[in-house]
């Protein structure tokens, strides 16, 4: 038995209970301080169980008495460092078996690879597959690294998290990096939101050749971008048989991208006039990458608006960065509607926000792709907006872990719950 505690940078614990013997794993605990005493309570009400205990030798030990339906017992546990992690949660234990594996998108000729867990046992179990936002991720959603920009920082990992969770309740999870990225073949700036529907795709096609996967309940879990992916998927021949959106976009892609724009502008605290100023040439420029017809007259147009925006920087790096602009992803986002083909969805979805989200706020994004998967005929969409929790699916920072005597940040337990018991119901249909 291993009793997990960490401290949370809100003065508060997070804790959780891992018996691998009985493949009991991140069971959630709750810590409670004894007022006027040096003991601790330990509540887990998903086992009806208790322990109540105190200091011992130190501090080396906690020994007290574990209460739980018909038995009464004393217990005794000792104080050891977490493992040291470069994740935003210590990995304790690991019920479940991980393989690297390489895919085919037959379609686009390109191999991709990922990474498959798969829960202890038999099976066959419930499978997803993950799909990253805007970007291109490595498979634990991590920013791919830039040539020449020095070792890849230690991000947060999104997908690799939610993967873990997932398998730890009973999901076999397939995870892939982006096109481009590590082991994946192909660009992803050249790959536009329609063509990263077929590599979601082949992930459903090659879950459908293993065993240890139940055929019938496949789903597809999408982050930002992700998660229009996996609608777009549903709305194909052969769909997966249930999708969920984590922040899905619900607004055109040009209307999205300059408000995560303004967002980043507004952040910097500029003053009025130049916040305007800077606002209206993200527009103008914008809408010249939307429009454009001649790659080379409009990479020339958008070189000369950056250099007026910032008259220091020089011409090759004003080249460079009009490239950027006027890849085949970003042309097709500014034209990517995110409710078009819906009406095609008929597969349960499970829409998920964070009321914290500046990125994709849920009154505009969710609110549209509900109503449009209802005006369609779907009846059976699910919605939830959660409180304090952000694009990033994090919850405030005074809820995050403190490793090393940092905060760091963790995926939203709310959510976690929320995609838990959804996914649950689902998986017994």
């Amino acid at each position: 038995m291993t009793v997990s505690i960490i401290a949370l940078t809100g003065g508060q614990y997070f804790a959780a209970l891992d018996v691998p013997m009985q493949k009991l794993s991140r069971v959630p605990a709750e810590l409670q301080l004894v007022p006027g005493t040096d003991s601790v309570l330990l509540l887990l009400p998903q086992l009806g169980s208790r322990l109540l205990a105190r200091p011992d030798s130190g501090g080396l030990l906690l020994r007290g008495t574990w209460t739980q339906p018909g038995l009464r017992a004393p217990l005794v546990l000792r104080r050891a460092p977490l493992p040291a992690a470069t994740s935003a949660v210590a990995s304790l234990s690991r019920p479940y078996r991980e393989e690297k594996v390489t895919f085919s998108n037959f379609t686009a000729r390109l191999r991709l690879g990922g990474s498959l867990t798969v829960p202890a046992g038999p099976g066959p179990f419930p499978a997803v597959v993950l799909l990253s936002d805007l970007g291109a991720q490595d498979r634990d959603g991590r920013p791919a690294e830039q040539p020449g920009a020095g070792p890849r920082p230690s991000t947060y990992p999104l997908l690799s998290l939610l993967a873990d969770y997932l398998t730890r309740h009973g999901l076999a999870v397939l995870r892939f990096d982006d096109r481009g990225v590590d082991q994946s073949e192909g660009s992803t700036a050249a790959t536009t939101t329609a063509q990263r529907v077929g590599d979601a795709q082949a992930a459903l096609n090659y879950l459908r050749t293993r065993p240890e996967v139940d055929l019938l309940h496949l789903g597809l879990v999408g982050h930002g971008e992700g998660a229009n992916v996996a609608l777009l998927a549903a709305a194909q021949p052969l769909p997966p048989a249930f999708v969920v959106s984590l922040a899905g976009y619900g607004q055109p892609g040009l209307a999205t991208l300059l408000a995560q724009q303004a967002a980043a502008l507004r952040a910097q605290k500029l003053p009025p006039a130049e916040l305007d100023l800077r606002l209206r040439r993200q527009a103008a420029l914008a809408e010249l990458v939307r429009y454009s017809t001649n790659l080379g007259q409009t990479q020339a147009m958008v070189a000369n608006l950056l250099s007026q925006d910032e008259p220091g920087l020089l011409p090759e790096a004003a080249q460079q960065r009009a490239a950027a602009q006027l890849t085949p992803w970003r042309r097709a986002f500014l034209a990517f509607d995110p409710l078009a083909g819906l009406e095609a969805v008929q597969v349960p979805v499970l829409l998920l926000s964070g009321l914290a989200d500046e990125q994709a706020p849920p009154a505009e994004h969710l609110a549209a792709l509900e109503k449009e998967l209802h005006a369609n005929g779907n009846r059976a969409i699910t919605s939830q907006r959660l409180a304090g929790v952000n694009h990033l699916l994090q919850p405030p920072p005074t809820q995050w872990i403190v490793l090393d005597g940092e905060p760091r940040p963790i995926v939203a337990p709310a959510l976690l719950e929320a995609l838990k018991q959804w996914l649950t119901t689902q998986a017994k249909k």
